[in-house]
């Protein structure tokens, strides 16, 4: 992988974008369960959740296949920090995809495909274990409050370099200069 001196504006709007759907898909998330069955986002609340769970998902995909082709700045700050740096960032992917992965699993229990804003259907696999909906169900809920918390203190340590360290490592994500 290429090393460059700041994120390309391609990855750069995947990542703000990403950023703000998962944020919504989260509070989204918490909204949903407490619909009642009479509430008129019963259904409709689901089906936007899935269609952009299942974008979000694909646009993961192409951002980590971007990185690989275009490569990455180097990540700035001490020993320990870009360790850490690296290990926040491989965490958050896997969360993400352990995400993808249950929400999958709780959609397509009942062997019925995920209709993706009515464009296309995500094929169902059905139950493939027992109690698929509820054990897929709790990982979901607790992999995304990992999420959360786990960008959350990115976000806190960009601002840490920003603000304390003074060095370019929010720049090379915000577009600006050194």
């Amino acid at each position: 992988m290429e090393r460059t001196a700041k994120y390309g504006l391609t990855l750069r709007l995947i990542h703000w974008l990403s950023a703000v759907l998962v944020i919504g898909m989260f509070a989204a998330g918490l909204w949903m369960v407490d619909l009642t069955y009479y509430s008129s986002w019963y259904k409709t609340a689901p089906h936007w959740h899935k269609s952009v769970g299942i974008c979000i998902a694909a646009l993961t995909v192409f951002r980590l296949i971007w990185r690989a082709v275009k490569g990455t700045p180097n990540i700035e700050g001490s020993r320990f920090e870009r360790t850490a740096a690296h290990a926040a960032h491989h965490t958050l992917y896997l969360l993400l995809f352990v995400i993808f992965a249950s929400g999958y699993l709780i959609s397509t229990s009942d062997g019925r495909p995920i209709d993706v804003f009515n464009w296309f259907a995500v094929p169902a696999l059905g139950e493939l274990f027992p109690d698929q909906s509820d054990i897929a169900g709790a990982i979901h809920y607790y992999a995304a409050f990992v999420l959360i918390g786990l960008a959350v203190l990115h976000a806190a340590a960009a601002l840490k370099h920003h603000f304390i360290d003074k060095d370019d490592t929010l720049r090379k994500m915000i577009g600006g200069k050194s």
